[in-house]
């Protein structure tokens, strides 16, 4: 047993993150597939089934609170010796997740079109937006379910198996795509509302493949009592961690929302270029994305252990390389964007639109790695208030309040959208940074000392 423990603790960082980064790459992929396959259906259906997604990662994210909590209590867990609570944990969040994701379910089935009134959509774009929000909306319980059972394989340390089960659902989601889209095989093209049932395949056979390795692996059997039957110490221990956690999430996409609306009044080819532009810089930051995950796992272990100085220095040292490979990638996209942009689209309005703002993810993308892993870094410490009081703070005082300023009252479009969201991600950083380096975790004890047995 004690070997095991061991493992938890010593396990690599690369071994860790370079599963997480081809699964993140391949999930990003399955967005950026999609929207070039609507591109070529309609410009319309791009800028709808954006909107529309961004109302789904709202709710994803109230998903992620267990999430959140899980991977990082779980991983404390494991640190500190104490399996059998580990695996308490593992039940527990699965059974809080299912009836979130049922009621989740239920809201966005019946309010979607309310939800949609607040970005003042219209004509097609309003139909596509419905038609994918609608559908998708029913298979939410089913994203709930993955995102639990994901956690606690990534915590345990199993990112080969999470990685293996998104190659195959993104095998089916290009399937269905190209089947709805383009007529695949014979079938009839159905668009967005082919797409959407695509989405709804696809995630039935991730809860499937995440179900049979959870066994597989972990030897963690679910049953039906533990939907019935959850403790309430780790309810409140997984909210504790989860709800702040989350929050700082949360807070960002409300203030896309908000920030989408400002672009919605600019014109529907700043929607559209916003799109494509989202998933460019999606490519941008995958890498930090991995290695920051890699990173809160392995940072929750090392607080579980009591090993304070090996965090401090592990938080910085990814920083160091998330910000150089950053800063490389979206400088290499800013010298090749037009012929990049014309994969998505020929509309040179869009085109013309979109180029600056590739220049502006240039210096946005070292404050996003910046905040990224050292507000995920602290989240694993136990210090999950911070991350969302300064993100509540700067995500609506100064991305919202300047991308009115600089895009829609001095007139610079979408670049000053996106210039206002790169002193947002800046500031937070900073922030982070001064945090990181106070060494909170001198100060928070999340998990207790192990029991005698």
């Amino acid at each position: 047993m004690t070997a095991k423990v061991n493992s938890f603790q010593d396990q690599s960082l690369f071994s860790i993150t370079w599963p997480l980064f081809i699964e993140i790459t391949l999930h990003m992929s399955m967005g950026i597939f999609a929207t070039l396959i609507l591109s070529g259906y309609s410009d319309n259906a791009v800028a709808g089934v954006g909107v529309a997604n961004q109302i789904i990662n709202i709710f994803i994210l109230v998903f992620n609170v267990t999430a959140i909590g899980a991977t990082i209590l779980i991983g404390q867990n494991l640190g500190a010796n104490q399996l059998s609570k580990a695996r308490r944990l593992a039940k527990s969040a699965f059974g809080v997740n299912f009836w979130v994701g049922i009621a989740m379910s239920l809201v966005v089935f019946a309010f979607g079109g309310v939800f949609l009134k607040v970005y003042g959509l219209s004509g097609e774009v309003y139909v596509y937006a419905h038609t994918f929000l609608t559908i998708t909306g029913l298979s939410l319980f089913l994203e709930a379910i993955s995102l639990a059972l994901s956690a606690v394989l990534r915590s345990y340390g199993h990112t080969k198996e999470t990685m293996v089960v998104t190659v195959i659902m993104n095998v089916i989601g290009v399937i269905g795509y190209l089947i709805a889209i383009k007529g695949l095989f014979g079938f009839p093209i159905t668009g967005v509302t082919g797409v959407s049932y695509a989405i709804i395949v696809a995630r039935v056979f991730i809860i499937v493949a995440l179900f049979y390795f959870v066994y597989k692996r972990l030897a963690l059997k679910f049953h039906i009592k533990d939907i019935f039957v959850i403790d309430k110490a780790d309810v409140k221990g997984l909210l504790s961690i989860g709800v702040p956690s989350a929050g700082e999430n949360l807070s960002y996409q409300l203030s896309q929302v908000m920030i989408t609306s400002f672009v919605a009044i600019i014109g529907n080819e700043a929607l559209a270029a916003r799109v494509y532009i989202l998933n460019i810089s999606m490519v941008c930051f995958l890498f930090t994305m991995a290695i920051a995950q890699g990173t809160q796992l392995l940072v929750a272990r090392y607080i579980g252990a009591k090993q304070f100085e090996r965090a401090l220095k592990r938080g910085l040292k990814t920083l160091k390389i998330s910000m150089v490979v950053s800063g490389v990638v979206s400088l290499a996209f800013a010298l090749i964007g037009e012929p990049v942009l014309r994969i998505f689209t020929d509309d040179p309005k869009i085109i013309a639109i979109a180029l600056p703002v590739l220049w502006a993810i240039v210096f946005i993308e070292p404050g996003r790695a910046m905040n990224i892993v050292l507000m995920g870094s602290l989240k694993s410490v136990g210090d999950v208030r911070f991350p969302v009081v300064i993100g509540i703070i700067c995500m609506w005082g100064v991305a919202v309040l300047f991308s009115y300023l600089f895009g829609i009252s001095l007139g610079l479009g979408l670049l000053g959208v996106w210039l206002a969201q790169g002193i947002d991600e800046w500031v937070r950083g900073l922030f982070a940074m001064r945090r990181w380096i106070s060494q909170p975790w001198l100060r928070k004890k999340k998990v207790v000392e192990p029991v005698s047995m």
